[in-house]
């Protein structure tokens, strides 16, 4: 009777709901959560230490370091070519996460719409709800490669749309687009005058062709709150650390409301980020490499299984069809299956939206030995099926 009625409505997230039944359990190869297998690497843990052993324990500005701040704008400047004011276009969040709340919090009226697309990461139509908004789903499928397009975008807005949430390389399909489909998307957002909410934070981990921001399109800087951060590329998920940059005046209400919420992201955790995109490059290609050696193996498995999975373009996530093999199981039935009789965990596609019950998330995410385990147990699953 004391909880909020649209809390309360709020279903639990789809994730974390299926790895609950995974807790205890033992010999279970799980490819289901979305983070590094890899250490972060040394210098950074130990710029984290050293920050401690020398008493940086306090606060920090509530926009963060400067030098962090600073360092961030040095870093799109060199890379992309994209200007920043470190100090009024620049805000340092716990986590990309906290970047997406603020930003819908800040962004919408009551009432407001944001266009979300489907399969997403699963905190976005619900932080979006929670902010006063409605989400307006996209729909996306694997004959298109899960990309939205003008079309698309066009079927779904209605009016009193404020923004577009656009992930990309996406969680949970890897699917990333070219400049000419971003340029494509762009046009759409200036013809109906919506924003664009960017979370990039796989950027580092884009396979087929070179990460394009949003930002950097032509006339749309202004319009784009662009997010990304160091838990993916960095493999600094425990870090909780990451960034948002865009037009002064929401970046001013981001802050705002980060001052009453968070206050600042924690000191050891902002100074191991400086290190990190000073001197963190070539661990970035090392985990990159890897993950791509990964990818191949993974979709290339699946594909001979008789799962249809198309080939993901950037993060660390498969996303086949499976309810075709399965002749009509569902993708949830088949996971809770395969974890009790063969132990290997995978995420049921309905955790990223009503339309992807025909799938499951698979994180590669792991070591190369877990993989070929993991493939083999599902051989061996599919093997045992009545036929």
């Amino acid at each position: 009777m004391y909880v909020s009625k649209l809390v309360e409505d709020l279903p639990p997230s789809g994730i974390r709901a299926f790895f609950d039944l995974v807790l205890g359990m033992k010999d279970v190869i799980s490819l289901g959560v979305g983070e590094p297998d890899f250490v972060t690497p040394w210098n950074i843990r130990e710029k984290s230490i050293y920050s401690l052993e020398q008493g940086y324990t306090s606060y920090t500005s509530n926009k963060g370091l400067a030098e962090l701040r600073k360092d961030i704008v040095k870093f799109l400047g060199w890379r992309y070519g994209l200007t920043y004011d470190w100090d009024r276009q620049m805000l340092i969040t716990v986590g990309v996460s906290e970047a997406l709340d603020l930003a819908v919090r800040a962004i919408l009226n009551p009432g407001e719409k944001v266009l979300v697309h489907e399969p997403c990461f699963v905190a976005y139509a619900p932080l979006v709800r929670l902010a006063g908004g409605e989400p307006l789903t996209v729909v996306t499928t694997a004959e298109d490669g899960f990309k939205v397009t003008p079309e698309k975008l066009d079927k779904a807005w209605k009016k009193g749309t404020k923004a577009l949430i656009l992930n990309y390389p996406c969680n949970p399909t890897g699917t990333s687009y070219t400049r000419s489909e971003l340029l494509a998307i762009a046009k759409v957002a200036k013809k109906r005058d919506f924003l664009i909410i960017s979370d990039e934070v796989y950027d580092e981990l884009t396979y087929d062709f070179e990460h394009t921001p949003f930002a950097t399109l032509p006339g749309m800087k202004e319009r784009v709150i662009y997010m990304n951060g160091f838990s993916k590329a960095y493999a600094m998920t425990g870090f909780r650390l990451g960034w948002v940059a865009g037009p002064e005046d929401v970046i001013a209400a981001m802050t705002k409301i980060h001052q009453y919420t968070i206050m600042c992201a924690p000191i050891a955790s902002q100074m191991a980020a400086c290190e990190a995109i000073r001197h963190g490059a070539r661990e970035v290609q090392t985990m990159k490499r890897e993950y791509n050696r990964r990818r191949n193996f993974i979709v290339e498995s699946l594909n001979e299984l008789g799962f249809r999975c198309h080939v993901p373009q950037g993060a660390f996530y498969a996303f086949p069809q499976v309810t075709d093999r399965l002749r009509g199981q569902s993708s949830l039935d088949f996971a809770k299956d395969l974890l009790e009789k063969e132990k290997v965990a995978l995420v049921p596609g309905n955790a990223f939206g009503a339309t992807c019950s025909d799938h499951v998330r698979i994180s590669y995410a792991s070591g190369y030995d877990n993989l070929k385990e993991a493939v083999a147990r599902i051989r061996h699953y599919l093997a045992s099926r009545p036929a």
